[in-house]
Parts: C-alpha cells; sequence; structure tokens
C-alpha cells in the first residue's frame, strides 16, 4: 500500500481504522499529518468531525485520545479544540520553527487566511466554519 496511495489517503485510512478500533485502541496520542490531502471542504468538515470524535470519546469505545493533527484545511481546522500556527522562518542561516497558540480574533483571522481570500467575506466564513463546529459538537457531545 505505501507504494500507491499518498500520505494523505494513508491517513485517512488510518483514521478510518483507528474509529472503528477505537473501542479497544487505548494508544493515547493520534497525530495526523496533512490528513487534508487531495480532500475539499465538506470531506474536510467530516474528517474533522471524526477526529474530534477520537479527541472527545464520542465513538463507540467511548475512548479519550490526545489526537494532533497538522492540516491547511479551515474546515478542519474548525474542530481543533486548541489551534496552533506553525511557521518556519530563517533566523540567518538557522531554520527556526515558531509556534503560537492561536483563540478568538487570531483564530478567526488564521482560518479565513486559510480560506485562501482575505476582507470581510473571508473573515465571516471563519465565523460561519466556527459556528457549523460549535452546533455539532453541542449535538454530538
Amino acid at each position: 500500500m505505501a507504494k500507491i496511495a499518498s500520505g494523505g489517503e494513508t491517513s485517512r485510512l488510518m483514521l478510518a481504522l483507528k474509529a472503528v478500533l477505537s473501542r479497544a485502541d487505548e494508544t493515547p496520542t493520534l497525530i495526523f499529518d496533512e490528513i487534508d490531502q487531495g480532500i475539499g471542504g465538506r470531506v474536510g468538515a467530516t474528517i474533522g468531525e471524526k477526529l474530534w470524535g477520537l479527541a472527545a470519546g464520542t465513538g463507540p469505545g467511548g475512548l479519550h485520545h490526545q489526537v494532533l493533527c497538522v492540516t491547511h484545511l479551515p474546515q478542519l481546522a474548525g474542530f481543533g479544540d486548541v489551534h496552533f500556527h506553525v511557521e518556519k522562518a530563517l533566523d540567518g542561516e538557522r531554520t527556526v520553527t515558531r509556534i503560537r497558540q492561536l483563540d478568538g480574533e487570531a483564530r478567526v483571522e488564521e482560518l479565513a487566511q486559510m480560506l485562501g481570500a482575505s476582507g470581510e467575506a473571508a473573515y465571516r466564513s471563519a465565523e460561519e466554519i466556527l459556528e457549523q463546529v460549535a452546533r455539532c459538537k453541542s449535538q454530538k457531545g
């Protein structure tokens, strides 16, 4: 499978397996790197919901996992209970990684930028993503 599946496809297969086996899986931390590769917003929201379910313990087994997910898709990122912005930068001849936690307005702004647009419409779309996620979480949680 490693020869024919992309990294994103492999991550989505792993998510499907973890979701099905969550009843018996006691692995405390699950890491998904760019699980959004090659998918759009609608599927991204579904994957975000599944990942959140693994973290919240809403699946069949009810076990909680810490889920870390690297994503470029705002519909998926909106499901995170905690959102970090990670960037690499050159500092002289060294590459440094900077990580900062986003919340409130900074989170909405980041989601708007992830949408690839700017201005009030992008900002409102980002707010709508967070509103939809909040509704979904309240129904499932």
